[in-house]
């Protein structure tokens, strides 16, 4: 993203509106400016407010005579007065700070919208998980701290070294050199993004193992993580993690339950009580006793 210096008018409005802080008023000059090593190209700014067409001459003789009698003459906070924000034509290896950053971008790699990836939540359609294993999702970076890719390869590096098999429809994954080793290309290694998923199975047994390299691993990387984990649903609707995790000291928190909306993965299962067997659009949704068998919850 780029600020025309001839359009601006140093009226801050952009600075709030930036999610990574990467936008300032230089004083001296009376203009806005990105720092482009910590912008991440979202567009939060561009999309985020309204853009006016006022001649920057008349504005900035305004706010000076403005001055001159201690007043102030402001825009409305959410609007660029002169449409002074401009997006820049991105080349490579840039292009992907704007890939995992812009909830409206869809990823090449993957056909999804935002961080290119819909996890294991949707696992009623995918299938990706099956009994006895745990899906592990790990978001490295959230707005105003972002995350880097060298960061994001020394937590999948580590990953790989323990044996975690990466899922192959997500865009981080697709950047690997090797996923087996769990390294990144090297031409992205100093972009940063506003965040970014790993996605990786594991046996049930391994789970423990896995948080405590997490919670390791996180201790050297220069941004946040956060953890989830999921697995499916027996027939009597329990979660197999319910006895892992207070092992590992982490609290049972149900995030996310899949109440298996898409289309039937297990063709085997009836219908819960009181609804038809055929319901057009796939499986419809758990009844009062809890989740299903097969069902997820994260």
């Amino acid at each position: 993203m780029w600020i025309d210096p001839k359009l601006c008018v140093g009226c801050a409005n952009c600075v709030a509106v930036c999610p990574m802080e990467a936008i300032s008023v230089d004083h001296r000059t009376r203009r806005a400016q990105v720092d482009l090593d910590e912008c991440v190209e979202c567009h939060a700014c561009y999309r985020g407010m309204s853009r006016e067409r006022l001649n920057p001459t008349v504005v900035r003789l305004v706010r000076r005579a403005a001055e001159l009698f201690r007043l102030r003459f402001d825009p409305e906070p959410d609007v660029c007065p002169t449409s002074a924000i401009t997006p820049q034509e991105l080349t490579w290896p840039r292009t992907v700070r704007r890939a995992f950053s812009d909830v409206l971008v869809t990823h090449e790699s993957t056909g999804i919208l935002g961080r290119g990836t819909e996890e294991v939540k949707t696992n009623d359609v995918t299938g990706r998980l099956g009994p006895g294993r745990a899906g592990f999702v790990v978001e490295l970076g959230r707005p105003s701290v972002g995350a880097r890719f060298h960061d994001i390869q020394r937590v999948a590096m580590a990953l790989a070294s323990a044996g975690a098999v990466f899922e192959s429809n997500n865009p981080l994954t697709g950047l690997m050199t090797d996923p087996t080793r769990g390294t990144m290309n090297p031409e992205i290694l100093g972009e940063k993004v506003l965040s970014a998923i790993l996605e990786f199975q594991t046996e049930l047994g391994e789970v423990e193992k896995l948080l405590q390299l997490l919670a390791r691993v996180a201790e050297e990387i220069d941004t946040v993580m956060a953890v989830g984990v999921a697995s499916r649903c027996d027939e009597e609707g329990r979660n197999p993690l319910e006895a892992i995790l207070p092992r590992a000291g982490i609290p049972i928190l149900r995030a996310k339950t899949n109440l298996g909306l898409g289309r039937r993965s297990r063709s085997g299962l009836p219908p819960p009580a009181g609804v038809p067997p055929e319901v057009p659009g796939g499986v419809p949704p758990s009844g009062p006793s809890g989740p299903r068998e097969g069902e997820v919850v994260q």
